[in-house]
């Protein structure tokens, strides 16, 4: 007999490979459960114990709009397998989703800032940028496939890496969690300039970085990535500089899907522009990239909550194929050095941004990212009885 009985509401979007969580009671020492249909289908459910009880995650496959769906949970057993599985390594962290490699999330080493790379997309392609390396001609060689940096922190860059460069130093991470519904990486790393050691001596410590990556269990044709990022003034106030260079959420898209390649690549955001002509500098609750990777066509939107730091954020999007959520530089956006994104972080207050990275095979509309939009903004109810 099941101990309790979960019904989700579709709301008026359909739901389609959609990630939906709840809260609920559970006895002491439960930690898991098994989720099923009121027929009997068995549901992959990942638990964890949070403040206020059981945190159950689930993903709906299929759910049409105004429809709802009732489920059976039962406490204890195994949830459903390792649907993703997180493979910890001394410098990286390797991501499989189904047993497939998806990303690797590098950490450690000489590099200049954490990121995630490669990004396997729909047809087993990767779907981001190449590393530069010295002397290869890359442009922009700091555009590091999926990455978080802002280029102006205290008058210090933690966007380039050119000389006196900052950097977004590792410290330790929160929580390495695999399962069948997602994995998980919780990263605590610092964003210093110059010389700097963690103990006593603080100097050029600008912010704390807590950085929160969720790889969902979905078929292979969709990816999900949900990236909360928490930045923390540690001692003084810190100033987040008007600049075009940087981005909360930020991605470089494989050379063949760039709008300036000429094969078809793709520019649009939440609003209906195209191209970098109408999304450059243009707020928008999402923007996406789409072209053809080995002659097949992709798409990557990256999604703004409303619940993020200056929500809808303003976009960095270039033909050239940079996208990137950067809600500090109106100056350069509206073309008026009067309007200032300047932002001052007190000591000891945080700001965070919220987003989704959202593959997909074909374009913006094939992919359906508007409607996908909503299972992250306004994500189905659940009702708990």
């Amino acid at each position: 007999m099941a101990d309790l009985k979960l019904t989700v509401y579709a709301g008026p979007h359909g739901r389609v490979y959609c990630p939906v969580s709840t809260v609920v009671e559970a006895p002491e020492g439960v930690d898991s459960a098994q989720l099923k249909t009121e027929g009997g289908k068995e549901v992959g459910c990942q638990a964890r114990r949070v403040d206020g009880g059981l945190h159950l995650a689930w993903i709906v496959d299929d759910l049409a709009a105004d429809a709802e769906q009732v489920y059976e949970v039962t406490f204890g057993g195994d949830g459903g397998g390792e649907g993703v599985s997180l493979d910890q390594g001394a410098e990286s962290i390797d991501v499989r989703i189904g047993g497939d490699h998806f990303t690797t999330y590098t950490f450690g080493g000489d590099i200049v800032r954490p990121r995630l790379h490669p990004l396997i997309g729909p047809h087993g392609d990767p779907v981001t940028r190449p590393m530069a390396t010295k002397g290869d001609g890359k442009d922009h060689p700091h555009h590091r496939s999926i990455w978080i940096s802002h280029g102006c922190v205290n008058g210090w860059n933690n966007w380039a890496e050119g000389d006196g460069h900052a950097w977004t130093r590792h410290r330790e991470f929160e929580s390495v969690e695999s399962g069948p519904v997602y994995g998980r990486i919780v990263a605590i790393s610092d964003w210093t300039g110059g010389d700097y050691y963690r103990g006593e001596h603080k100097s050029n410590l600008l912010v704390e970085e807590r950085a929160g990556w969720t790889f969902y269990n979905t078929p292979g044709d969709v990816r999900i990535i949900d990236l909360t990022v928490t930045l923390t003034a540690p001692e003084i106030d810190v100033l987040f500089g008007d600049t075009k260079e940087g981005g909360l959420a930020s991605l470089r898209v494989a050379e063949s899907m760039e709008v300036r390649a000429g094969e078809g690549g793709m520019i649009e955001n939440g609003n209906g522009g195209t191209n970098e002509d109408e999304t450059w500098g243009k707020r928008a609750p999402w923007c996406h990239y789409s072209g053809p990777v080995n002659g097949k066509r992709v798409g990557i939107a990256i999604m703004d909550h409303p619940d993020s730091f200056r929500h809808p954020t303003w976009w960095h999007v270039r033909n050239y194929g940079l996208m990137t959520a950067n809600p500090f530089g109106w100056s350069h956006f509206y073309g008026d050095e009067s309007r200032r994104g300047n932002h001052v972080l007190e000591a000891n207050q945080s700001l965070t941004g919220i987003y989704r990275y959202y593959i997909h095979a074909g374009n913006a509309k094939e992919g359906k990212v508007g409607e996908a939009y909503h299972d992250f903004a306004n994500p189905p109810v659940v009702d708990v009885g």
